[in-house]
């Protein structure tokens, strides 16, 4: 018998989140994370302000653990704490969904995926208005994985290469995050398979990332491991 998984959209401020899990109890476990893991990193900001602003690495706080988390991902990566917000939130939501005992934990945090689960997930690639966006995707089959993309052509999030999309493959959405802007940033100029292989090679430096897909320029590559890639169908 399939367990019917229940998906459901959660917004606060700029989290822009879809929350899935076969529990009601995890839903709404990862709806009080959100909520306690913004607030707390409002506070610490307010009280140190250059950890919004700086795009460089920064000394890691002992607390709150949303700020903790971004700062060492930040460090590993070479880019600002904030690079990694959206997929701090998500990590540390799935923690608490997975503490209630569900069996599928997936939360979107603006594009960014963390997903722990007991059966395969498929995940959609949006790259703004460019021709493959949504028309494909992963699907994830080995836990706990996250997937996040940088954009210089269509995200809200600063970035400081042009790639349509520059897709991250890791076990925490925080690193993942942090590193997808890290790779993002490098791909740029006239010759796309020079950017997108130094945009590979960036990645893959980083400890921890598993798999880097780019889109630039109508080409699209790939290093490292990644999971299966799917045709999304497109509904009318």
């Amino acid at each position: 018998m399939t367990t019917i998984l229940i998906k459901e959209s959660f917004n606060l401020k700029d989290s822009q989140c879809t929350l899935i899990s076969e529990s009601p109890k995890a839903i709404e476990a990862a709806k009080t994370s959100i909520r306690r893991n913004r607030f707390e990193l409002e506070l610490y900001i307010r009280a140190n302000p250059k950890y919004l602003y700086t795009l460089t690495p920064i000394p890691v706080p002992e607390k709150p653990l949303v700020a903790k988390i971004m700062a060492e991902a930040a460090k590993k990566a070479d880019v600002g704490p904030m690079a990694a917000v959206a997929g701090a939130i998500a990590d540390l939501a799935i923690m608490d969904m997975k503490q209630t005992g569900c069996r599928v934990a997936v939360v979107e945090n603006g594009g960014e995926i963390m997903a722990d689960s007991d059966r395969p997930i498929d995940v959609a690639v949006i790259a703004g208005e460019e021709a493959l966006s949504r028309r494909f995707g992963f699907r994830l089959t080995e836990f706990p994985i996250a997937v996040a993309t940088s954009s210089g052509r269509f995200s809200h999030a600063l970035s400081f290469g042009d790639a349509e999309a520059a897709t991250v493959f890791a076990n925490s959405a925080t690193l993942a995050d942090a590193a997808a802007t890290a790779v993002g940033n490098v791909v740029k100029g006239e010759d796309a398979k020079a950017s997108i292989q130094a945009g590979i090679e960036q990645g893959l430096s980083i400890e921890k990332i598993q798999g880097v897909m780019i889109i630039y320029k109508g080409q699209v590559g790939t290093g490292g491991k990644i999971p299966q890639i799917i045709k999304i169908a497109q509904s009318h």
